[in-house]
């Protein structure tokens, strides 16, 4: 069973930055894609970014695009979130999903989610 666990969240001022980690335990994929998902206080869970582990092609959101990049580590299925330019309106829960199908994590509909890691921009 695989698992995700994310961290790095925090409190930070705008226009900060912040690098989120997501790390797969357990059996892992031989081709998958990996991605970010938030959720703000009182609004749905929207895409952030995913990345296909394979060709390393990545998808953002318009919301975040130019401000965000999405990274695969050294360490097999480990990825990674760097986020500059942090705005207000970045505050939220963001969580790390996978799957073998980029579509399907792009949709939101991957198997298998992180548990999340709470980051705040302050203004």
């Amino acid at each position: 069973q695989v698992q995700l666990v994310e961290s790095g969240g925090g409190l930070v001022q705008a226009g900060g930055s912040l690098r989120l980690s997501c790390a797969a335990s357990g059996r892992t994929f031989s081709t998958h894609a990996m991605g970010w998902f938030r959720q703000a206080p009182g609004k749905e869970r929207e895409f952030v970014a995913v990345i296909s582990w394979s060709g390393g092609s990545t998808y953002y959101a318009d919301s975040v695009k130019g401000r965000f990049t999405i990274s695969k580590g050294n360490v097999k299925n480990t990825v990674f979130l760097q986020m500059n330019s942090l705005k207000p309106e970045d505050t939220a829960v963001y969580y790390c999903n996978v799957d073998r199908n980029r579509d399907t994590v792009v949709a939101g509909k991957a198997s298998i989610w992180g548990q999340g890691t709470q980051v705040t921009v302050s203004s």
